[in-house]
């Protein structure tokens, strides 16, 4: 049997981290951060990270957010990947 799509293993409200990748440029970091606060009320100062890959060709980007239900990560994960700047979302 499986589990209704509402039911999550995590516990809300919880800190959680989203890590968006994609190829390096000046705005890509911007790009991220502002898909996530459109979902998030208060991002703290220090939640946003940026590393780029060994050969500076790639980006990552991770948000640390205090998540608030799973359609709240739902609707993140769903606008991240649909953005064409955006290759991976983990």
């Amino acid at each position: 049997m499986s589990e209704p799509e509402n039911e999550t293993l995590l516990e809300f409200p919880c800190d959680f981290g989203i890590k968006a990748m994609g190829e390096s440029s000046d705005e890509f970091d911007a790009i991220v951060v502002a898909i996530v606060r459109q979902h998030v009320e208060d991002l703290t100062e220090g939640a946003v990270t940026t590393k780029q890959s060994s050969g500076g060709k790639f980006t990552s980007v991770t948000v640390n957010i205090q998540a608030t239900s799973k359609a709240q990560l739902d609707a993140i994960y769903r606008q991240l990947s649909g953005h064409e700047a955006v290759k991976y979302v983990l």
